[in-house]
């Protein structure tokens, strides 16, 4: 008797929403956890898998592998491969993975107020201040790369229209056009509105580095 073939497996169909509606469609593709705060970790640059998972504290590795490929098959997110030395594979946002910029911008303005106190049990990283940060500089018209210190570490801002590109990314730049010092509450304050980027250099509680336009501009030069 002739052995049977195994049936062929069917695809696994993502969950859907099944509605006509830009939103039901927009959270079909964004709308599991995690997948913003991976979006959020892309926006300031390619990273590599370990590196992603290590600034993801809580999710778990099956996840975080599942998340990333359902970005790139929804076109958020690309795989590459790195040019040697490096010889390592990285994620990075496509023109329409960038485009959830605005919507994580809103997501930290809206959340801003809830952030009353840091619980025993909060991971923080020095670049999750970026987003409420961005919204108190868009006033800003030089456009150049800021590098931003914090107690928690430091991370680097672009302004003016680079801002659009890659609105922040990791550690110190290169080569900042001007630097300023801040404690992460005040980052808090500038996202809430509480506060003015000018009002907040006025009183001291922001120290700016720097000779160039970018540093005069926020000194109020």
């Amino acid at each position: 008797m002739p052995r049977q073939q195994p049936a062929a497996a069917r695809p696994v169909r993502r969950r859907s929403y099944d509605q006509f509606c830009a939103s039901a469609r927009a959270l079909d593709s964004v709308g599991d956890r995690w997948t913003l705060l991976i979006v959020r970790e892309l926006l300031a640059g390619p990273r590599r898998y370990t590196d992603l998972h290590a600034d993801l504290p809580g999710v778990s590795t099956d996840v975080l592998a599942s998340r990333l490929k359902d970005m790139k098959q929804g076109g958020l997110a690309v795989r590459r491969r790195l040019p040697p030395p490096a010889a390592a594979s990285v994620y990075e946002l496509t023109e329409r993975g960038h485009g959830l910029l605005p919507v994580l911008a809103a997501l930290a303005e809206w959340g801003a107020p809830a952030l009353t106190g840091r619980r025993p049990t909060d991971a923080v990283r020095a670049h999750w201040f970026a987003l409420p940060l961005l919204r108190a500089l868009t006033g800003l018209t030089q456009e150049g790369v800021l590098e931003v210190r914090l107690d928690e570490g430091e991370f680097h801002v672009r302004t003016g229209r680079g801002a659009a590109v890659e609105p922040y990314g990791f550690g110190p730049a290169p080569q900042p056009d001007a630097r300023i010092a801040l404690d992460a509450e005040l980052c808090l304050e500038l996202g809430r509105g509480d506060v003015t980027l000018a009002e907040a250099v006025k009183d001291g509680r922001i120290e700016v580095a720097g000779d160039g336009p970018l540093a005069a501009e926020l000194r109020g030069g």
